[in-house]
Formats: structure tokens, C-alpha cells, sequence
């Protein structure tokens, strides 16, 4: 299984899901933490998918 974007964005959604039905307090400030990272590493998983986006456009516009 490949660590992707959508990979992050859909355990951050379990995680939040989580967080909304947990009965335990300490349980759903688990889950929220837990959605806080996932959405931290899909956060950074866009930000590279996009510098590699513009180094592969500056190369093609210098090759041209």
C-alpha cells in the first residue's frame, strides 16, 4: 500500500469519526490528535506533490 495523499486524508476522516463517538474523554482527545497528525502528513504529502508539479513545469518550459 502506498503512503499517499488520500491514504492520510482518509485515516484523518476515521480518526475524526472516531473522535465523535468516543464515550471516553481521554479516547476522543486520542482520535483528535491522531486526526491532527494525519492531516499534517496530507498537508505535507500536497506540498511536495506541488514543488514537484512546478520543478517538472520549469523543466519543461527550459527544455522548450
Amino acid at each position: 500500500m502506498a503512503f499517499t495523499r488520500d491514504f492520510c486524508e482518509a485515516r484523518a476522516r476515521e480518526a475524526g469519526e472516531a473522535a465523535s463517538n468516543a464515550p471516553l474523554t481521554n479516547v476522543r482527545d486520542r482520535e483528535l490528535r491522531s486526526e491532527a497528525a494525519w492531516r499534517a502528513m496530507a498537508d505535507q504529502l500536497l506540498q511536495v506533490e506541488n514543488k514537484r508539479r512546478e520543478r517538472e513545469n520549469e523543466r519543461s518550459e527550459a527544455s522548450d
